[in-house]
């Protein structure tokens, strides 16, 4: 199979804007000596997303050498090179998180208190979201600030060399057998040479599982059927090829009385026109304020306004918002910043799993056309309240994403290759109506307890549209768990998941893929490493060791994790 490379825009000016040159100095001194003789490391991780980010952190804070790969020049995953704002919940101030997750949400907040010219009252609040957005974006704030705070959390391990950190560099390759990884080859894209580690412990936090196929891992993708899982809303036929849609998210303000209009885009005809086909049906076209009620169905309109109330509708442009002027001294901005990460921007029409690099570049370059086709509809048609017709002041802020075109630096991925598990997490363990039916308690209001739990995060199961034309699949779940052996492939020793790719089903995997869940299931997958490390067992033997499974539930519980729900 081909494997594909992502062609974003991977510029190293933002490191250099927030003052961070020297590690990317420091990452090209060590990549060329080991373009001599290669890393031999405690343990790689490719992917620097949340999970993989926190991997590291969890394995650096226990003494372990790390090597830390990334494909895009950001770290941070759907935080920083995606453009999401954190999607948390309602518990997320006082629990429902590791430590290490809120000493980051504290230094964000504590990041714009010490360099940006808050308003008083801004500054004393102990709850400060730098964007007011609404929902369950508790602390909606934006990239590059959560980019800073998490370089100054790296910066100790990058100095004293226990970290070695490698940019714009792609998996593609293993030498695996015998149920172990050997050593993994990476790629620089940007001179094309590759290196070479080796380590005991490989941790695969990318985006889309792509250390699965590389090796031999054995993993699901898709859609699984009601017969191979017994979900409630499990499809009657399996479809591997039915993922959710991605977004590749870009960020506008506002600028009244001012014209950003940008050039009609090559595609916008067929955008302005495209009315998606899915079952139950959409409402309508997709360049439009109604979308489907995620939870109903039924067609339901969305407001829009950036400078005022849209009334009792839900203002999309609040949704997102990662700065409000309210919270800063007069003039620091001249408009909001929101990110677009809307109905109308989901991308459906192919996945990006198993797919060759030119069918990859295609459908990220038709979600571009998709993208501006949308900001030019609302610069220049979409209806207003007022009877007016488009916002011409509406502005691509490139310079938020970190991009020459205004794109996110990768797409938002919500759905990935899964590993085959030792154990599975189903609609049943989580779902309130599946679980209910199973345990026969109509009034059941807990999630499947897990004697192996390793960590805990709630949301409710979200399936946006997908790739085989299902229409959102949206219902109520209860807090859950983590199970310890969802992170253990069947057959595979050393190699560990670390994003969206632990042993969840196409419907669970709608409530487990969240920013604090992620980081919640990497820095377990880094206490695992450290303590599998210590004790000399595989990762799998401290899960059937039940002496060993208290052991490390009492050692991540030192360090901060909840492995249950306080009620």
């Amino acid at each position: 199979m081909k494997r594909r490379e992502f062609l974003g825009t991977m510029s190293i000016s933002g490191m250099a804007g927030l003052g961070l040159p020297f590690w990317s100095t420091a990452s090209q001194s060590k990549l060329n000596n080991a373009q001599e003789s290669g890393y031999k490391v405690d343990v790689a991780i490719a992917g620097a997303g949340l999970g993989g980010f926190a991997a590291a952190m969890a394995a650096l804070r226990n003494g372990l050498s790390v090597l830390l790969t990334e494909e895009t020049d950001w770290i941070g995953g759907q935080i920083t090179q995606q453009g999401v704002p954190p999607d948390e919940h309602s518990h997320i101030e006082t629990t429902g998180a590791t430590q290490l997750y809120r000493d980051y949400r504290n230094a964000v907040r504590e990041y714009y208190r010490t360099h940006y010219p808050m308003t008083d009252e801004a500054r004393a609040n102990p709850l400060l979201n730098p964007g007011n957005a609404t929902g369950a974006r508790r602390m909606s704030h934006e990239p590059q600030v959560a980019l800073a705070v998490m370089y100054g959390f790296l910066a100790p391990y990058l100095s004293n060399g226990q970290l070695t950190l490698l940019l714009s560099h792609k998996v593609v390759g293993a030498d695996s057998g015998n149920h172990k990884v050997k050593a993994v080859r990476f790629k620089s894209l940007s001179s094309g040479r590759e290196i070479t580690c080796e380590a005991p412990y490989f941790v695969d936090a990318t985006e889309l599982g792509d250390l699965l196929p590389l090796t031999n891992t054995a993993y699901v993708t898709g859609a699984e059927s009601k017969a191979q899982t017994g979900e409630l809303h499990a499809p009657e036929q399996a479809d591997p090829d039915n993922d959710q849609a991605f977004t590749l998210c870009f960020a506008i303000d506002h600028v009244e009385g001012e014209d950003f209009t940008i050039d009609k885009p090559k595609d916008y005809a067929f955008w302005r026109n495209f009315e998606p086909e899915m079952h139950p049906p959409w409402s309508g076209k997709l360049l439009d304020w109604h979308y489907s009620n995620p939870s109903t169905l039924e067609p339901k309109l969305l407001g829009f306004n950036p400078e005022g109330s849209t009334g009792d509708l839900l203002n999309l442009w609040d949704y997102r918002r990662l700065a409000h002027r309210k919270n800063f001294k007069p003039g620091t901005y001249k408009g909001d910043i929101t990110v677009v990460n809307w109905p109308q921007n989901d991308y459906f029409l192919g996945s990006l799993i198993d797919v060759d690099e030119n069918t990859f570049q295609q459908h990220v370059a038709q979600s571009k056309q998709l993208n501006l086709s949308l900001l030019y509809w609302m610069q220049t048609e979409a209806p207003r309240a007022d009877g007016g017709q488009g916002w011409p002041g509406l502005r691509l802020r490139p310079d938020v994403m970190g991009t020459e075109d205004g794109m996110a630096k990768y797409p938002y991925v919500r759905e990935s290759r899964r590993i085959k598990a030792v154990f599975t997490i189903l609609e049943e363990h989580v779902g309130r109506e599946n679980r209910a039916l199973v345990t026969g308690n109509p009034n059941i209001d807990n999630a499947k307890q897990f004697e192996d739990s390793v960590g805990i995060g709630t949301y409710h199961i979200d399936l946006h549209p997908s790739t085989s034309g299902n229409n959102y699949i949206d219902f109520g779940s209860f807090p859950f768990q983590i199970p310890l052996g969802a992170l253990l492939p069947e057959t595979m020793d050393n190699l560990i998941p670390a994003n969206k790719n632990i042993g969840t089903t196409h419907i669970t995997n709608g409530c487990y893929r969240l920013h604090p869940v992620e980081w919640s299931i990497g820095e377990a997958v880094g206490y695992l490493v450290a303590f599998a490390k210590n004790k000399s067992v595989p990762p799998r033997k401290v899960r059937e060791d039940k002496g060993l499974l208290q052991e490390f539930q009492s050692y991540i519980r030192k360090q901060g994790v909840h492995t249950a729900w306080k009620v």
